[in-house]
């Protein structure tokens, strides 16, 4: 304890030259500094996590159940129908999806199209993200598709029913014949009913939605499906139910969550976050020098005091025991400061939204720099900033002999 008491003391004591002083202080603000930026900068990535799963949690089922193996589910509505009847389960729905192409007006585009059956619509929110038209299955027994602004923009189509959408995919069963090359493919005609966006590239580039009967139908199949796409009863944890969907299936099918589901999108978020937490690190680990520049003025001036401790019996052990922990005081004295700092500025823009994104805002899918502050995040920051005092308290022990 009497190691501790002296290094307490040199921390808040007034030191006899004032420029020791003034780096000591300049070492505490240094520290913080970096470590304020720290965590701002992890919360910001969590906003923009939450930004990106909230966007696509519009139109992702919480749960999507796919083969284990190959592509197709051989019977998906019966699969769905039994999926349906667990307790955990509030809606169930077959999907079918497929890579094709579509044509209008001399226009055309390869398209990622999904075909789903009548009342999806419940559990995905497809309303909620239209910019034009709204969202039908049919009219008058007519077949409505729902097409992305990608689409819209590259083709030029528009909800209503001047012209047709054509899709076409490559024939899967049957012959072909190399002189007519036009019969390797089927094709189906739907309507536009509506046009949406939601802020996702991965669906607003070539996303398009037809009812399930003409997907199959031009896929050659009966009642095959892709996927089945689950609403879990509220309040059930998706992780969990995943975990008893896939034991009901016998282990045959796999249960994706919606992060599971966008697995490449989330992680690339995690790699630039924790890419530029390693870049900051650094920048910690250079404003950690200033308190090894702190601690050797330290030992100079301090250097009549060592000498009658010694003269009073300490141990050089104890000596040097001081000055390792008066590094470690410093380090995370301004870890500290930083750390709070940091959560109070990142929690403020959190709740009040200060700092705004510049544009028109009716243009932008958020107005405010997306910021969420994880407990995780800053226990990271903490141990980060104890292993920089760490270091720093070795070459402390070193300055101290």
């Amino acid at each position: 304890m009497l190691a501790w008491k002296v290094a307490l003391r040199y921390l808040f004591s007034k030191k006899s030259h004032n420029a020791v002083n003034i780096i000591s202080i300049i070492s505490v603000a240094g520290v913080a500094v970096a470590t304020m930026a720290i965590t701002i900068i992890l919360s910001v990535f969590n906003g923009f996590t939450e930004i990106a799963a909230a966007h696509l949690a519009v139109l992702d089922p919480q749960i999507k159940v796919v083969p284990a193996e190959g592509k197709t589910i051989h019977d998906g509505d019966s699969l769905a129908e039994a999926l349906k009847a667990l307790p955990i389960v509030s809606m169930a729905y077959p999907a079918l999806e497929e890579r094709g192409l579509v044509i209008i007006n001399n226009q055309q585009m390869p398209v990622n199209f999904k075909g789903i059956p009548r009342g999806y619509d419940n559990m995905a929110a497809i309303d909620s993200v239209m910019l034009d038209g709204e969202y039908m299955y049919d009219f008058q027994d007519i077949p409505m598709s729902q097409i992305s602004s990608g689409v819209a923009m590259k083709t030029g189509i528009r909800p209503g029913f001047s012209a047709p959408l054509t899709v076409y995919v490559p024939r899967r069963i049957g012959r072909i014949n190399p002189a007519n090359p036009a019969t390797s493919f089927l094709q189906t005609d739907t309507y536009v009913s509506g046009v949406f966006q939601i802020g996702q590239a991965e669906y607003d580039a070539d996303h398009i939605f037809i009812p399930i009967e003409q997907a199959r139908e031009i896929l050659q199949y009966d009642n095959e499906a892709t996927s089945v796409d689950i609403a879990l009863v509220d309040g059930t944890d998706a992780d969990k139910a995943a975990k008893i969907i896939a034991e009901a299936t016998g282990g045959e099918y796999k249960a994706l969550t919606r992060l599971q589901q966008q697995e490449e999108s989330f992680r690339m978020i995690q790699v630039e976050k924790w890419v530029t937490f390693l870049m900051l690190t650094f920048i910690l680990v250079v404003a950690s020098f200033n308190i090894i520049s702190t601690l050797s003025l330290l030992v100079i001036e301090k250097r009549d005091n060592m000498y009658t401790m010694r003269a009073l019996g300490a141990p050089k052990k104890l000596i040097n025991k001081i000055f390792v922990i008066q590094g470690w005081l410093i380090s995370v004295a301004g870890g500290l400061i930083g750390i709070v700092t940091g959560t109070l500025l990142a929690l403020a823009q959190q709740h009040f939204q200060l700092i705004k994104l510049s544009g028109d805002p009716s243009r932008l899918t958020i107005t405010a720099y997306p910021v969420h502050v994880e407990t995780t995040d800053l226990l990271t920051v903490m141990l980060l900033v104890v292993a920089v005092g760490f270091l720093t308290a070795q070459v402390t022990r070193i300055l101290s002999k």
